[in-house]
């Protein structure tokens, strides 16, 4: 198996750990800014014709540009594969027109990436009404889920755990959860009129004396997870815990959440936070292998 991986500046931790658990080289991109704000990105003459690029798309605005453009650069230097592992994707939330004068963002930037790469790797895509992310990329995509290494990020549970999803989508994700902790999954019941404007309540879900986790695929605002902590403390839960994939909340956001009455908050590394417990270079890198060996 002949690949490199390569990355940009401010993902060079993260990189480092993907290419230390496939024992291969890391180059990173140069990246020169124009007065105007235009970008140059400048990379490194390939080592293999197969190069990984790790670069999670959070803050996609700021990265989408220079990926793209560090896509071509790659291409002209030699490289004959390339391979995205993309942890956190963008641009997926907004997967149907949900009121007139809006774009259907997934079919836009979707295909943007995918016409650059090979292949993409990413973890808990937010899929909620999206089939098969292949289709929207146009080329062939892994969508991994956290599940196991988030859990054993975890304390261990005296009880068998209540696991609770923020809605109705999340069911599946919920009852994944409740299979690995040997507990029960429910949903709460969810109305978001905007990113700070939410309903939710408990319906009949029992939670009192009980250990709970709330498990999301992402937490942005926070105000999702507060809402729900708060509710399963005032219910007279015996502990919350939060487990979320993709943790894009700011600092101010994450101490709420304690304040509500988390006990313990975890995510993956898939964006730099506060709250990272569980490494996903991996779980990556066994699926780097595959494409690799792969004719």
């Amino acid at each position: 198996m002949s690949l490199a991986v390569a990355c940009f500046e401010d993902e060079a931790a993260a990189a480092r750990r993907l290419a230390a658990a496939l024992n291969t080289p890391l180059t990173i991109v140069r990246t020169h800014r124009f007065p105007d704000g235009e970008i140059l990105p400048v990379v490194a003459a390939p080592a293999s014709e197969t190069v990984v690029v790790y670069r999670s798309l959070d803050r996609p605005n700021e990265k989408l540009i220079e990926l793209m453009l560090a896509a071509d650069a790659w291409r002209r230097a030699g490289a004959r594969r390339l391979i995205l592992a993309a942890p956190y994707l963008c641009y997926l939330r907004q997967d149907a027109v949900f009121a007139p004068g809006q774009p259907l963002s997934r079919d836009v930037v979707g295909p943007l990436i995918g016409a650059r790469f090979d292949a993409v790797i990413t973890v808990q895509a937010h899929l909620h009404r999206t089939r098969d992310l292949a289709d929207v990329l146009g080329t062939p995509a892994s969508n991994l889920l956290a599940v196991d290494v988030l859990a054993a990020a975890l304390p261990a549970y005296s009880a068998f755990p209540l696991v609770l999803g923020p809605d109705r989508e999340s069911t599946p994700w919920a009852a994944a959860w409740a299979a690995r902790l040997h507990g029960e999954a429910a949903t709460l019941r969810k109305r978001r009129e905007g990113d700070r404007q939410i309903e939710m309540s408990l319906g009949d879900i029992d939670v009192a004396g009980r250990p709970v986790v709330i498990v999301d695929d992402i937490a942005s605002s926070g105000e999702t997870l507060r809402r729900a902590t708060q509710l399963a403390k005032d219910a007279d839960a015996q502990s919350v815990d939060i487990a979320v994939v993709h943790a894009l909340m700011t600092a101010a956001a994450t101490e709420q959440l304690r304040s509500a009455g988390a006990r313990r908050i975890v995510s993956t590394d898939s964006v730099a936070h506060e709250t990272n417990a569980a490494e996903l270079a991996p779980m990556l890198a066994e699926v780097v292998r595959q494409l690799a060996e792969a004719p």
